[in-house]
């Protein structure tokens, strides 16, 4: 019998051009691409929108966002092509404007792994959030943490914000950085005095931890377009330690289903703005930690 799967809706093709400028060489830290010229993994969770590379440029174009960062969707597995190849056809029309962070399984090979660093690959994506994006066991971390560390790789996360607390001690374990998208499905609704935020704020502070406030509509109870009750937990994230986050916007914003809910990207700019009014923090946020993070 053949299960049918959510079908994501797409994002908006014609973002509102935000009243927020961003400064020149901004990044856009988490962003996917979707196009079905790609294999996706039968283990998966959804089907993702048709969202492909030119509509992500277009995207960029309208807010004002120069450099970007592909993050592997669960949807793909282990299979980075997607990603790799939208970095390439970027990087190759202008140097250094893209970076990825793929999905890689414990049998990766060293020469595998060489060959994703060469074509901007910079982290590794561990996702207990989404069906299919696990791929390694959490037996195997400290060995891949041991083989990117050298290559100045990173781990990102995402998970159940429930699981915070439980994973905050191995995480500030790790040998390599680690960055966690999405505000740490923090719910807004739970104030920044809940458990989860503090030892989210705790792992900020410790130095080994960043953190992308992305996904503002994600843990917004209050919804869009201003996301009002998640500002607190973005000043409280910026006062525990401001070198240490970055922003995305998580374009084309998979496993929407409800026209509602999509956000337009014009409004997450400007949502950024109204945490951010010092145009120096905004720059560190968007140009200076992305660029050195990724090694742009």
């Amino acid at each position: 019998m053949t299960t049918s799967l959510p079908q994501c809706l797409a994002p908006t093709r014609a973002p509102r051009r935000p009243d927020t400028m961003l400064p020149a060489g901004s990044v856009d830290t988490h962003v996917h691409v979707f196009d079905g010229r790609y294999r996706l993994s039968p283990q998966r969770g959804y089907d993702p929108p048709d969202s492909r590379l030119e509509h992500m440029v277009a995207m960029h174009k309208a807010i004002g966002i120069e450099r970007v960062v592909f993050t592997q969707p669960s949807i793909y597995g282990t299979d980075n092509g997607a990603i790799l190849d939208g970095s390439d056809a970027l990087n190759e029309a202008t140097p250094g404007r893209a970076r990825s962070v793929v999905a890689v399984g414990s049998d990766v090979s060293d020469r595998d792994l060489a060959a994703m660093h060469a074509r901007g690959a910079r982290g590794v994506r561990l996702n207990t959030d989404n069906v299919g994006g696990m791929p390694i066991d959490w037996d195997d971390l400290p060995e891949l943490c041991r083989r990117i560390a050298g290559m100045g790789w990173h781990v990102e996360f995402l998970f159940p914000g429930r699981d915070m607390v439980e994973l905050a001690p191995l995480i500030a374990s790790l040998p390599v950085p680690a960055c966690i998208g999405h505000f740490a499905y923090q719910p807004a609704a739970d104030g920044v005095e809940a458990d989860g935020f503090q030892a989210l704020l705790a792992l900020l502070r410790g130095g080994n931890t960043w953190l992308k406030i992305s996904g503002a509509d994600r843990v917004s109870a209050a919804g869009g377009p201003g996301y009002d009750d998640v500002a607190p937990l973005a000043e409280a994230a910026l006062e525990a330690n401001p070198e240490r986050i970055m922003w995305g916007t998580d374009w084309p914003h998979p496993n929407k289903y409800d026209a509602g809910l999509v956000p337009d990207e014009g409004d997450l700019v400007d949502t950024l703005g109204s945490w951010v009014s010092d145009p120096d923090l905004l720059r560190r946020i968007l140009v200076d930690t992305p660029e050195q993070f990724y090694g742009f």
